[in-house]
């Protein structure tokens, strides 16, 4: 697999990460654990040497899971992971105090069974603890060696500035994909301007972008999708629209709707590095296809022609989980 530099921070990663979110957590019961480090080493038999978790992923399990899968490659793989809510749990509320950051440091240094975190993200600001504080408190890390680089998650224009005035960003993570293109407004700008990598969430719309969701799937209670405005039947259903033209595309590179939707990811800047989940062997394989379609200026003209052509139904969040991002 090809590699790329998140930004200008030196972090050299494969084109493709794994985001291991959903092994985990949210998006359904969790991935049987044998079955989980399979397919995260399967990742990296595969080229990916970029993996993303987080605290907040089932209250570390995931992170635990992850350096258990990697311990044997460690020096050879990036791992990225996420402080910021109250004793990792999203229903509890944020905390970046810079004390808490600390915590979650060392207890992340221990389930990852590492000496170093090479990218620790902010996983969303906390208005209640000035940015400077937070950045000031990774800078610390950073010195003693505990961290190597530092991130922020769906953080807006201003937040960033401010953080990246104490301690350089490395990268952002936030959700951009082809039915989700806010970024493009204001924080891809500010990305290339201070020279930050960008890395996409949910780069296949939290799944609707295979083309394997309908509107006729059902969530379970433990999937986050279940309530999720733009997951309704009835947003589904308007928003297959895109998903048949995404087809249509596809059908003519011989290529599957994902990897066109990733390929297209890839194509916008060289400093953007998507990290689609799976928990399946077979999609994994598909997943890391994209990285080897090269999409010409005709298909980009497609894809740019349907997406200004149709209009994607549904908030991404609901209000409660909205009121989070763009800070």
């Amino acid at each position: 697999m090809q590699t790329r530099t998140l930004g200008r921070s030196g972090l050299k990663v494969s084109a493709l990460g794994l985001g291991c979110m959903g092994l985990s957590f949210g998006l359904g019961p969790a991935t049987d654990r044998r079955d989980a480090i399979a397919l995260v080493r399967s990742a990296f038999e595969q080229g990916v040497t970029f993996f993303d978790t987080a605290e907040a992923y089932a209250q570390g399990a995931n992170e635990d899971l992850l350096g258990e899968a990697l311990q044997p490659v460690r020096d050879q793989v990036v791992i990225a992971t996420k402080f910021g809510f109250k004793e990792g749990d999203v229903n509890l509320g944020l905390d970046s105090r810079p004390q808490r950051i600390r915590e979650v440091a060392d207890a992340a240094l221990k389930r990852l069974r590492s000496d170093r975190i090479d990218l620790f993200y902010q996983h969303r600001v906390d208005p209640a603890v000035p940015m400077e504080d937070v950045a000031g408190a990774v800078r610390d890390l950073i010195a003693e060696g505990k961290v190597k680089h530092f991130g922020l998650s769906e953080a807006g224009v201003e937040s960033i500035r401010r953080a990246h005035a104490v301690q350089p960003v490395a990268a952002l993570q936030s959700e951009y994909s082809l039915w989700w293109r806010e970024p493009e407004a204001a924080i891809l700008p500010l990305c290339e301007e201070l020279g930050i990598g960008f890395v996409p969430f949910s780069p296949l719309g939290k799944g609707f972008l295979t083309g394997k969701i309908d509107a006729t799937v059902e969530f379970g209670k433990d999937d986050f999708r279940s309530i999720v405005p733009r997951f309704t039947a009835e947003a589904r259903r308007a928003n297959q629209a895109l998903i048949d033209r995404l087809g249509e595309i596809a059908s003519a590179k011989q290529a599957t709707p994902a990897q066109i939707a990733l390929a297209w990811l890839l194509s916008r800047k060289p400093w953007i590095v998507p990290i689609p989940g799976t928990t399946k062997p077979q999609r994994l394989r598909e997943n890391l296809g994209a990285a080897d379609i090269a999409l010409t200026e005709a298909d980009l003209a497609r894809i740019a022609e349907a997406l200004a052509e149709i209009e994607v139904q549904g908030d991404r969040y609901p209000p409660q989980h909205a009121a989070r991002v763009g800070r």
